[in-house]
């Protein structure tokens, strides 16, 4: 008997030794000298940019310290600036900080990555939103990757099916492009990246709710992604009521889940919605540290960051797999020279341009076909089809420039005709644009029907 309790206790010890010799010798922190809306300013840490830290937080004289999640985002002299990741309770002058690796390695946070989440609703952190429970035999990954030397990426030359007729026949997406859709508040953006996510031929679909309502998150799985969509979905939300260091770390996570499932040899297929409130929240985080605004209101970071992030969507190396992306631009007040979308216009590979017009005549999709483009269709389709999409596009914008005359009974017949055959062509030309949300469209249709409309006007 007293043999097994020495040998109990000398395994007990033994744990014991091996957890007390893995602390460090010290452990550091800092206090918060200052706490100014979003951002806490602190002593006695020195930490790179972007590290995790924890801050404690007093909830009562009798309860034991809480601790909130911050990272480092910007330092001046021996001052460190901190965001907490949530909204803070408790916080008191003094409050001593810590970083969140004991260990001093600084090697940041991992986050689940891998097909154990699939069909699953996850926040920024990775948790589970869903009430499944926590994800089971995930394998995690810090946010940060290599970049992919741009001489090595497979160039863009398959067409991919988003089961759209519009976009399949007039403005062909490539495997591995990064498209925008441009489009003011309630013109049915939203609608029309569900019926991408539901009928576009891809192995795995990511979408990043990046800053919108928390009510349309529910809705868009519910409603617009649905329950065979989310089946081989992946789905990260952060909503508007979170703070600005969750909604950039949503995307960055979203982007960084699409990565993964190519570096599979998988094709992706990544939602972002929306990049406005990415920049947004760039622009929240760099101004509550001091950045000096440049054009109307948003600091220099703001257009460092867009690229970065967009950048990382598309191709792998030649035989690997893709990640085909459409981010969402909200066009406010539907300026199309906005300083964010003209600055997504200038680092994305095409741009769908919604019109507020179309869709309050009840034009759905209600798709901008003359300001839309796409900049690798000409190397995906074969040219007769690029022939076929000019002269569906050259006829419908002969119809829009004289529309007018056409109203008030100016125009007569034979005067023109190119005009002649517009106005006769014309409500085939929009019935070929407008499409219900159920239905889906595939490539080869799209292409058939285009035949149909233009291929005799040659």
């Amino acid at each position: 008997m007293h043999q097994k309790r020495a040998a109990l206790w000398q395994t007990t010890l033994g744990k014991v030794r091996e957890r007390v010799v893995n602390l460090p010798p010290y452990r550091t922190s800092g206090r918060i000298v200052r706490a100014t809306g979003m951002v806490l300013e602190v002593v006695g840490l020195q930490l790179p940019v972007g590290s995790a830290c924890k801050v404690e937080l007093q909830q009562g004289y009798e309860q034991a310290p809480t601790f909130a999640e911050a990272e480092v985002v910007g330092f001046a002299g021996d001052r460190s600036f901190l965001m907490p990741l949530n909204e803070i309770q408790g916080l008191t002058p003094g409050a001593r900080v810590f970083p969140l690796q004991e260990t001093g390695k600084q090697e940041g946070r991992r986050f689940p990555v891998g097909s154990a989440l699939l069909g699953r609703v996850v926040d920024g952190n990775g948790r589970p939103l869903d009430n499944r429970g926590p994800i089971a035999d995930a394998k995690y990954a810090p946010l940060a990757t290599t970049t992919i030397n741009p001489m090595n990426r497979a160039p863009i030359e398959t067409p991919i099916d988003v089961g759209i007729r519009a976009i399949n026949a007039l403005l062909t997406v490539g495997q591995g492009q990064r498209m925008g859709l441009f489009a003011g508040s309630g013109v049915g953006k939203s609608m029309l990246l569900g019926m991408m996510a539901r009928f576009t031929k891809a192995d795995v679909i990511v979408v990043g709710l990046i800053g919108e309502r928390g009510r349309e998150v529910q809705d868009f799985i519910d409603n617009i992604l649905g329950a065979e969509g989310l089946k081989r979905a992946v789905v990260v939300a952060a909503p508007a009521d979170t703070s600005p260091l969750q909604r950039l770390q949503g995307a960055s996570y979203a982007t960084r889940l699409a990565e993964d499932f190519r570096d599979q040899g998988l094709n992706v297929l990544l939602i972002m919605d929306s990049l406005t409130r990415y920049a947004m929240a760039q622009r929240e985080i760099a101004l509550a540290i001091g950045e000096p605004p440049a054009t109307k209101g948003y600091p220099p970071s703001v257009f460092a960051k867009l690229p970065a992030l967009v950048e990382r969507a598309g191709n792998s190396i030649k035989g690997g797999g893709s990640i085909t992306a459409f981010y969402t631009v909200l066009t406010e007040g539907d300026d199309q020279q906005d300083p964010i979308a003209d600055s997504a216009r200038a680092i994305l590979d095409g741009h769908i341009v919604l019109s507020r017009a179309l869709a309050e005549a009840g034009h759905y999709p209600a798709i901008d076909i003359e300001a839309s483009i796409s900049r690798v269709m000409t190397a995906v389709v074969p040219e007769v089809q690029v022939q076929q999409a000019q002269q569906f596009k050259k006829f419908f914008s002969v119809y829009q420039r004289n529309r007018d005359l056409i109203s008030v009974g100016a125009y007569s017949q034979g005067h023109d005709p190119v005009l002649d055959q517009a106005v006769q062509l014309y409500p085939h030309l929009e019935a070929f644009l407008q499409q219900e949300h159920t239905q889906s469209a595939t490539h080869a249709h799209a292409c058939d029907a285009l035949t149909a409309v233009i291929g005799g006007t040659e």
